[in-house]
C-alpha cells in the first residue's frame, strides 16, 4: 500500500555548482510512504506526514548552502565563524559561517535527484513501525516565463533566512501600463541570474574585482568574499519586499515608464511594488 502527497511542501537553498557557481533552488517536494495499514485502517495520518517531513527537512538541509566536498577546487576547513568553504572554479569564493549554515556532502555535484535519494533514505531510517519506506521527488517549478535563481542572506531575520549564502529559484512579472512586459522580464532574469543580492551597509572590503559581505546575526558570525561582477548591491535589506521596490524603481528609471513588479521569493510568494517616474529627478530621465 503507498501514501502519496504532492506538493507537500518546498525547499529553498542554495547550491555550489562547479560550472555555474552559486546557484539559487526552490524545490517542490512530492513524497510517497510504502508500507502496511495500521488497525486505524490507515498507512499514516495525513495531519501527521506534513509536520514530520517538514520538520526534518527544516532542521536539514532547507536554507543551508550545498557543497559538493569532492568538487573540483572546493575545501572545506573550520573556522572561527564554524565552517570556511572556498573555492576556485568557476570562480574564487570564500563564505564562513556556523556548521549549521551548511550542508556538506561528500559528492562531486549536486542535483535534484540525488538530494531527494539523500532526503529519501534519511525520512526511511525515521519512519514509522508500518511504514516501509519513504521517497521523496524534488522538482522545479514550472514556470512559463522569466525566471532567476539568487542567492542572499538576511542578518536581521530570527530564523534560517539570515544563513548568508541560501537562495530562492523565482518568477518576475513586470507591468507597465497595466500590461506584462515579456522582453523586460526575461533581460532583468537573466542579468539577476545566479548573483549574490546583498545589503550595501553589510559591504565589509571592496576592491576593484571582488567583494566582501559581513554580519553577525542570531546564529552567529558570517561572511562571504565573491567577484563583484556577480554581486547586486541593494540600498537595504534584500528581503523579496525590498527586491520588488529595488527593481521597480531601476525599471522605471531605465525606461521612463510607470512600473509594477510582481517579485517571488521561491514558489507562489513574493510581494509587489509600483514606482513613477514622478519619483525619479528630472536630472536623471
Amino acid at each position: 500500500m503507498s501514501l502519496f502527497v504532492q506538493q507537500l511542501t518546498h525547499i529553498d537553498v542554495s547550491l555550489w555548482c562547479p560550472q555555474r557557481g552559486l546557484v539559487g533552488c526552490s524545490w517542490q517536494v512530492d513524497a510517497v510512504l510504502d508500507g502496511e495499514l495500521g488497525e486505524d485502517g490507515m498507512l499514516f495520518d495525513f495531519g501527521e506526514v506534513k509536520p514530520w517531513i517538514k520538520r526534518t527537512l527544516d532542521s536539514g538541509l532547507d536554507h543551508t548552502l550545498l557543497v559538493p566536498t569532492q568538487a573540483p577546487g572546493v575545501t572545506v576547513t573550520e573556522c572561527p565563524e564554524g565552517i570556511c568553504i572556498r573555492t576556485t572554479t568557476p570562480y574564487p569564493m570564500e563564505v564562513r559561517g556556523p556548521k549549521e549554515a551548511f550542508s556538506l556532502l561528500p559528492w562531486q555535484a549536486i542535483d535534484s535527484d540525488t538530494v531527494a535519494e539523500h532526503l529519501s533514505q534519511q525520512l526511511t531510517e525515521q519512519r514509522p513501525e508500518n511504514v516501509h519506506q519513504v521517497t521523496l521527488t524534488l522538482s522545479d517549478e514550472a514556470i512559463d516565463g522569466a525566471a532567476y535563481g539568487y542567492t542572499h542572506g538576511l542578518k536581521r531575520h530570527l530564523g534560517n533566512c539570515q544563513r548568508i549564502a541560501h537562495g530562492h529559484r523565482s518568477r518576475l512579472h513586470i507591468f507597465q501600463q497595466g500590461v506584462r512586459q515579456p522582453k523586460l522580464e526575461q533581460h532583468w532574469a537573466k542579468w539577476l541570474e545566479n548573483r549574490y543580492l546583498l545589503e550595501e551597509a553589510d559591504i565589509t572590503k571592496r576592491d576593484n574585482d571582488f567583494l566582501t559581505c559581513g554580519y553577525r546575526a542570531a546564529q552567529g558570525d558570517f561572511s562571504i568574499t565573491l567577484p563583484q561582477s556577480l554581486c547586486a548591491v541593494l540600498p537595504g535589506p534584500t528581503t523579496v519586499e525590498n527586491i520588488a521596490a529595488w527593481l521597480a524603481k531601476e525599471v522605471t528609471t531605465q525606461s521612463g515608464v510607470a512600473t509594477r513588479i510582481q517579485a517571488f521569493e521561491g514558489i507562489n510568494k513574493g510581494a509587489v511594488a509600483m514606482f513613477s517616474p514622478s519619483a525619479i529627478p528630472s536630472a536623471r530621465l
